[in-house]
């Protein structure tokens, strides 16, 4: 039987995520840490696979999240690498006494090994439509619909994605990218360059986030060859991709990743800032965090139309649409030369309407409901049963 937690008690919560947490902060990052305000959270990565030794959990703690990596050694086929996690998990959760939990995926792919879980309530946090990606397991389809059958609450990372699966779930929300507007709005007031890019002439074009195969590499290099007056600055680590295959030249300047914290110092340099994303299959429903944090940061935004991006951005005129070189050079010199106090007040009046922190405040409202409700379906269930004796 399901028990109500007491009034000041909070239960905890086990995310499982394809995503690393010290990768690049992103939403996961920003909803769990906020969530660990108020309760423990464990955040159960894709395992690490090493070249011997016994199966083992490394934990370590993070913006008072509790980061858990499995360690399995190569020697393990696919069942056993599935069993390892499962017995990893399950010592997980008799170490840390884990008794009442929700379990929170960011990958379906998880239910291999955490199907036997007997959670208070399932949230499945959809960022992404994984199974467009680069790489994807040809069972990631089977698995959603799994997870979708056993969620008791389904988020979705924008507007475009939710309408794509509002019809597969009961009690689906959409919750388009947030910010941190005030962590982002330092970049108005830094008038210093990181030595890296001090001396990288202007005009900037920045970009901070995952290079991959959702990046339209041959825009940048037109652009770069457009206009080699301008500079590109690139943020972030390259990955599902061979980094020969990135556009070589004089003004594209590719500065590895940065932490979350240094981003601002290198947005306050930039005289635009680009979404450059690629339009094919892994792009469809993204919903880039990156949009609303460089409108904080005072920049002018240049993106390919990104449908998320365009609606409501682009709509609003807050953002920049073109999808090909000369309308983006087109755009980027148009951006340059606008009024910044009228872009700022109205980037400022938007991003009036959302933040993470509110966000967070309304899912945790959702997850509350979606114990309750099966606390008492828990309990009609046993009433129905002793009426039937």
């Amino acid at each position: 039987m399901l028990q109500v937690p007491p009034a000041d008690h909070a239960v905890d919560l086990i995310c499982f995520s394809h995503l690393r947490w010290n990768f690049v902060f992103q939403r996961p990052q920003h909803l769990m840490t906020r969530c660990a305000r108020e309760r423990r959270v464990f955040f159960f990565e894709e395992p690490q696979i090493s070249a011997a030794g016994a199966p083992r959990l490394e934990v370590e703690k993070s913006g008072g999240v509790t980061v858990a990596v499995p360690q399995l050694p190569d020697s393990l086929g696919y069942d056993g690498r599935i069993a390892a996690q499962r017995m990893l998990l399950d010592e997980m959760c008799a170490t840390y006494r884990i008794a009442e939990y929700v379990a929170w995926y960011y990958t379906p792919m998880a239910l291999a090994f955490s199907d036997h879980l007997d959670p208070v309530a399932t949230v499945y946090d959809c960022m992404d439509e994984l199974s467009a990606f680069k790489g994807a397991p040809s069972v990631i389809k089977d698995r959603e619909a799994e997870l979708l059958r056993r969620a008791d609450l389904v988020l979705t990372g924008g507007q475009s994605l939710y309408e794509a699966k509002r019809h597969q779930h009961p009690n689906i929300h959409p919750f388009p990218s947030s910010v941190d507007a005030a962590h982002f709005a330092q970049a108005r007031r830094i008038a210093t360059d990181p030595l890296d890019q001090a001396d990288i002439p202007h005009p900037r074009l920045g970009f901070f986030g995952v290079i991959d195969e959702r990046m339209d590499l041959a825009l940048l290099d037109g652009i770069a060859a457009a206009r080699p007056d301008w500079h590109l600055v690139l943020l972030g680590p390259v990955a599902k991709i061979d980094p020969v295959s990135l556009p070589q030249r004089t003004n594209i300047h590719y500065l590895g990743s940065k932490q979350y914290d240094e981003l601002p110092h290198y947005v306050a340099g930039w005289d635009v800032a680009l979404l450059p994303f690629a339009r094919n299959e892994a792009t469809r429903f993204i919903s880039p965090t990156k949009t609303p944090e460089y409108m904080a940061a005072g920049k002018p935004v240049v993106s390919t139309s990104i449908r998320d991006v365009v609606r409501p951005y682009g709509q609003q005129g807050l953002v920049r649409i073109a999808d090909d070189v000369p309308s983006f050079v087109r755009a980027s010199v148009a951006a340059m030369a606008e009024d910044a106090t009228k872009r700022i007040t109205l980037a400022d009046a938007f991003l009036r309407q959302t933040s993470w922190d509110g966000t967070w405040s309304r899912i945790r409202l959702l997850v509350d409901d979606a114990i309750r409700d099966n606390v008492a379906e828990g309990d009609a269930d046993i009433a129905d049963n002793a009426s039937a004796v």
